[in-house]
């Protein structure tokens, strides 16, 4: 299996001007899961039998350097602090160089993908499009939710698949393709990302209320300090008894007691199981993401997707 990190080593950040450039270094150094790009190999190896297919190289990059242009963004609008046990890019240097850097890192994913293979761009292209209109569109959606009382569980599905789901259903989808997947098994690559994307940031959900900041790679309850209403929230509504949901309300409306309201509430969702319901549903989606595996070539790289599967259905960070 080709290593991504080294792929991402290669790429040259020494260039002027330093302010610019060495914030997307940093960003790039840090580490991460690289389940992007990751995705889109295996993808690519399911399809080819294993074969190491150099042709989706640039995607996969492209992929990796756009998902965090995306974070660099997400950080200044959550005000998040800390990104994989670091300091964000916007409190190492200010908002405008993490606004800058980012826009740059979009353009270098764009540049990144112009080296895919001439016949496969054009539909490669416009996938790529679709996903970062649907992500633009995700993280809109979650930022008006901050401000809504009532948000359904419906209305958050949606809006996780286009925030999170959509970049690794996509990633699969590109890697297969470029692989030389026809339209059945491209369909059940993009499914099956869609799938695992949602159980993803279900996990997410939950870890950033119970996880370990030194593991998880940022700081616990920020979900709940800014309100942000994650199943773990909006399952707390639906099945909180009258008295429960009024201090779930009340907490809501607390914007200082930051320790005191992310205590207050990790105890209520504790009180009502509320991890244990997310967790049900997180295995679901999993569910239907392995099922998509039965419509592929059975091989050594699938049986690794099934594997990362149900590996990220239990992770910690």
């Amino acid at each position: 299996m080709l290593d991504i990190n080294k792929e991402i080593e290669k790429l040259d950040w020494q260039k002027e001007p330093r302010g610019l450039y060495e914030p997307i270094e940093y960003t790039l150094a840090s580490g991460g899961k690289r389940l992007r790009p990751t995705l889109a190999l295996i993808a690519a190896q399911v399809i080819a039998n294993g074969a190491a297919l150099d042709e989706v190289v640039p995607a996969a990059l492209a992929l990796e350097v756009f998902h965090n242009f995306t974070l660099l963004h997400d950080d200044v609008m959550d005000r998040a602090h800390v990104r994989r046990g670091r300091e964000t890019v916007h409190v190492k240097w200010n908002d405008n160089t993490a606004i800058l850097s980012g826009d740059q890192m979009l353009i270098e994913a764009y540049k990144l993908l112009s080296d895919v293979p001439a016949d496969k761009l054009p539909k490669v292209l416009k996938w790529f499009n679709e996903m970062a209109t649907g992500i633009c569109e995700g993280q809109q959606y979650d930022v008006d939710f901050e401000h809504m009382i009532q948000v359904s569980i419906e209305d958050y599905m949606k809006m996780i698949e286009l925030k999170t789901s959509v970049l690794l259903a996509h990633a699969m989808r590109i890697g297969g393709y470029i692989a030389g997947a026809n339209e059945d098994q491209q369909e059940a690559l993009y499914q099956f990302g869609l799938h695992i994307g949602l159980a993803f940031q279900i996990q997410d959900d939950i870890l950033d209320v119970y996880g370990d900041p030194k593991t998880f790679g940022k700081a616990i309850g920020g979900d709940i300090v800014c309100n942000k209403k994650t199943l773990m929230l909006l399952t707390a509504m639906e099945t909180a008894s009258p008295e429960d949901k009024t201090e779930l309300l009340q907490w809501l409306m607390t914007t200082d007691r930051n320790e005191e309201k992310i205590a207050a509430v990790t105890e209520l969702y504790t009180r009502l199981s509320i991890r244990e319901k997310c967790e049900a549903i997180m295995e679901q989606e999993t569910a239907k993401a392995l099922e998509q595996l039965d419509k592929l070539p059975q091989n050594e790289a699938a049986g690794r997707l099934r594997d990362m599967a149900e590996q990220l259905a239990t992770r910690t960070r």
